[in-house]
C-alpha cells in the first residue's frame, strides 16, 4: 500500500528519531512510503492537528504521489482524523492505530491475539461516529428521525458486550499464568524477565542463552508473545527466563492495559535483564522510555541487570563493569555473536544470590 507519511515536529529534541521509528514502524505494516510531509507547530492545531495551509500541501503531495493512505506519526483525536480523512478523501492512520494494526499482525499465541483485540476495540469504540456520516446527514422527517444516533448506540453496545467477553476471557489465562507462577515459586527457581525497546535484540539473547527458537528480526515488535524457557546456571541453579513485548516511546495506554496479563511476568520476576541497542544512537533515551514504563507497571524496584547488546556493531569489547559499591553494573554482550554470554550467566547467578539471601538493602541498577 502506498503511504504518505505527515511528520510533525512539536519541538522535540527527538524529533529525527522519533520521525525514523514512525517510518520503521510503517514499514513493518507492509507500508511502502513514497514520500513524507513534514509540520513545525509550537502545539497542536484543534481542527486538523496541523495547519491547513500544510493540510493543502499535504493534500496535494498525497495526489501527486497516487498515495493510497495518510499515516500520521502523532496520536490523533476522533475529530481531527475525521477532518483530515475529508481533506484528504483517504483512510488516514495515526501513530496509536499504527502499532495497534502491527499488533495484530504479529500476535501468534491465543491470548496476544485476545489482547490485541480488546485494545483495537476500545480505540475504535472512540471513533465511531465516523463510520455513520451517511445516516448523521438523514436527520428529521417522518420515519428518519435519529437512525444514525441509533445504528451508533447500537454499535457501542456490542462493542461494549465483546470487550466484557474479552476482558472475562484474558483474566481466565491470567489465573492460569498465576497458578503456573505459583507452581515454579514452589520450585524454587529463580524468575528473570528480559525486558527492553523493541528491536534491542531481546529474542536473539533469549535463544542465544535458552537455545530456544523465538522468533527474531531485525524489526520493531517482531515478537509479541511472553516465551517462557527454564535453564541451568552454574552458581544459582534452575532459573526461569522469560521474553516479553518490547516497549516504544508513547505506547498506547490501552496497549499497556489490554497486555496486562503479559506483562506480569515482568513485574513478578526476581531480577530484569533490562537489554539495551548498543549500537543505537538513541540508546539513553529508549533506557528511560523503558524504565518510565517499568515504573508504570510497578516492576521500578526490580533488582535490573543492564545489558548492552549488539556490542559486535558498536566496536565494542564483552566486560562487565561494576559501580563504586563493586555491584554489577552493566554487562556488555553480542548475543549473534555469542560473546559475553558467559559473563551474562556469571552475573545473572551473582544478583540471584543476592536476590536469595533476600538482601533488602539491594538497589535496582540504573544507566548513569
Amino acid at each position: 500500500m502506498r503511504a504518505l507519511i505527515i511528520s510533525v515536529d512539536l519541538g522535540n529534541p527527538d524529533f529525527v528519531a522519533h520521525a525514523e521509528e514512525f517510518a520503521m514502524l510503517a514499514r513493518g505494516a507492509g507500508a511502502e512510503i513514497v514520500g513524507t510531509v513534514t509540520s513545525r507547530r509550537d502545539r497542536p492545531d484543534a481542527k486538523f492537528f496541523i495547519g491547513s495551509g500544510k493540510v493543502q500541501e499535504a493534500v496535494a503531495t498525497a495526489g501527486a504521489l497516487l498515495a493510497d493512505i495518510v499515516l500520521f506519526d502523532q496520536p490523533l483525536s476522533p475529530a481531527q482524523q475525521r477532518n483530515l480523512e475529508r481533506e484528504f478523501n483517504l483512510r488516514v492512520v495515526d501513530r496509536v492505530a499504527l502499532i495497534l494494526d502491527i499488533f495484530a499482525l504479529r500476535a501468534k499465541s491465543h491470548e496476544g491475539k485476545l489482547q490485541v483485540e480488546l485494545a483495537q476495540l476500545q480505540h475504535l469504540v472512540t471513533r465511531l461516529t465516523r463510520m455513520w456520516t451517511h445516516l448523521e446527514r438523514q436527520r428529521g422527517g417522518i420515519g428518519m428521525r435519529g437512525p444514525g444516533e441509533s445504528q451508533l448506540e447500537m454499535d457501542r453496545r456490542m462493542i461494549g458486550a465483546k470487550v466484557k467477553m474479552l476482558r472475562e476471557r484474558l483474566d481466565r489465562v491470567e489465573r492460569q499464568r498465576v497458578t503456573q507462577r505459583r507452581a515454579r515459586a514452589r520450585g524454587g527457581a529463580l524468575s528473570v524477565s528480559l525486558v527492553g525497546y523493541t528491536n534491542a535484540g531481546k529474542s536473539t539473547l533469549f535463544n542465544a542463552l535458552t537455545r530456544a527458537g523465538a522468533y527474531a528480526a531485525d524489526q520493531l515488535f517482531a515478537t509479541l508473545d511472553t516465551t517462557t524457557r527454564r535453564i541451568w546456571i552454574e552458581g544459582t541453579g534452575s532459573v526461569v527466563l522469560s521474553d516479553t513485548v518490547g516497549f516504544i516511546r508513547d505506547l498506547p495506554p490501552n496497549l499497556i492495559a489490554a497486555f496486562r496479563a503479559t506483562l506480569e511476568e515482568t513485574i513478578h520476576a526476581d531480577v530484569l535483564l533490562h537489554v539495551v541497542d548498543a549500537a543505537s544512537p538513541q540508546r539513553d533515551e529508549q533506557i528511560a522510555e523503558v524504565n518510565k514504563v517499568l515504573t508504570e507497571i510497578g516492576a521500578g524496584s526490580i533488582p535490573t541487570i543492564m545489558v548492552h547488546n549488539k556490542i559486535d556493531r558498536a566496536g565494542l569489547e564483552p566486560r562487565i563493569e561494576r559501580d563504586a559499591r563493586g555491584t554489577i553494573a552493566r554487562v556488555f554482550v553480542s548475543a549473534t555473536e555469542r560473546a559475553g554470554l558467559e559473563a551474562l550467566r556469571g552475573a545473572i547467578a551473582e544478583i540471584g544470590q543476592i536476590v536469595g539471601n533476600n538482601a533488602s538493602n539491594y538497589q535496582t541498577i540504573q544507566s548513569e
